[in-house]
């Protein structure tokens, strides 16, 4: 059983977890989603502070959580891609000291590769083959994953990732920020049919659209044509409604495209990662299509859905039973594909 004392600052939540295996000790997550409010998103720099400012505690109350002293701890890991460099470089620093003085190895871990492990965490006996849809505010990607740390990107998006098309719209409604909490709340009560608006798709060259890239821009402008024309009618936005056709139009896109994915190479189990994981909407059609084509469809809890350390560590803890680990000259990196997951280790 190998355990791993894990940190993830790759964005605005500052988290710590001990995981052995596939089994979390501790898990500690502090969301700056209050401070950032404000802003009406992430400001990198008070990001980066605020890491600063908790990271030790957190480090502090996840040992004692887990009722372990650090001569149990196997490795140290962080998130050092991809991300905030700033926010990034605090948890890096952390892993590597902490690496230093307990004479601990050290990984440097993904975070997409993280939010793939994430599904491990309730799925104890899931192994590759299978297919990960990570859909986040950074990210909306199809990835064949074949191994640990062997994956083939099939599928993403051309432009904004659906999480970052949810906080658009939530701001364009005046909803706040994040958006993809409020607007999964509105569509409860509203029709998912009343606007009708484009699911986005990609031309290929010699004619027709590729089957699992998907673009969201186009959808966040339709939405922008919709409020435009019925401010200039005048009356009450219909804010639920166009936030159920929002998700809806989301929600049906994404699923069409892993499923046709899955189907297509022959893969019976669909992993779902990121934060948009916990999107309702995209969780109901999900599951009716895996039960339609006889496909299974996992999704981690929703405490493991937005980001986390037991994710990092649970991806670290694999790769460090493989013997894979660091060095402590790694350094961070805000743009990193995941098919160069093996590089962080020197390979």
């Amino acid at each position: 059983m190998t355990t791993v004392l894990a940190i993830e600052t790759s964005c605005d939540e500052t988290a710590v977890a001990i995981v052995k295996n596939r089994q979390v000790c501790s898990s500690i997550i502090a969301s700056q989603i209050p401070i950032h409010q404000q802003y009406g998103g992430v400001v990198p720099e008070v990001a980066s502070r605020q890491h600063l400012e908790t990271l030790n505690q957190e480090i502090a109350q996840a040992m004692d959580e887990s009722s372990m002293d650090w001569g149990q701890i196997d490795g140290i890991a962080a998130t050092c891609a991809p991300g905030l460099v700033g926010a990034l470089l605090v948890g890096l620093t952390a892993a590597k000291t902490l690496a230093m003085v307990h004479k601990k190895p050290f990984l440097g871990v993904h975070h997409l590769e993280g939010h793939i492990y994430a599904t491990y965490l309730a799925q104890p006996k899931l192994d590759p083959p299978f297919l990960s849809l990570l859909v986040s505010g950074g990210h909306t990607s199809l990835i064949y994953v074949k191994d640990c740390g062997i994956y083939e990107t099939l599928g993403e998006t051309r432009d904004d990732a659906a999480g970052e098309a949810f906080d658009k719209v939530a701001r364009l409604l005046k909803l706040g920020y994040p958006g993809g909490p409020v607007i999964d709340k509105l569509a409860q009560i509203g029709d998912p049919q009343a606007f009708a608006l484009p699911e986005g798709r990609i031309s290929l060259p010699g004619g027709g659209y590729h089957p699992y890239d998907s673009s969201f821009s186009g959808l966040k402008t339709a939405v922008l044509r919709v409020v435009q024309q019925l401010e200039k009618n005048g009356g009450e936005l219909p804010v639920a409604n166009i936030a159920a056709s929002f998700q809806e139009t989301i929600a049906k896109a994404l699923t069409k495209r892993a499923i046709a994915c899955a189907r297509d190479y022959g893969l019976n189990t669909i992993a779902i990662g990121g934060g948009v994981a916990a999107n309702s909407g995209l969780r109901k059609h999900l599951q009716a299509a895996a039960v339609e084509h006889h496909l299974q469809v996992l999704f981690p809890p929703l405490k493991f859905c937005t980001d986390n350390a037991a994710m990092i560590g649970c991806a670290a803890a694999d790769h460090l039973s493989r013997g894979h680990q660091s060095p402590l000259t790694l350094g961070v990196h805000s743009r990193l594909p995941l098919t160069q997951v093996m590089e962080l280790y020197g390979m």
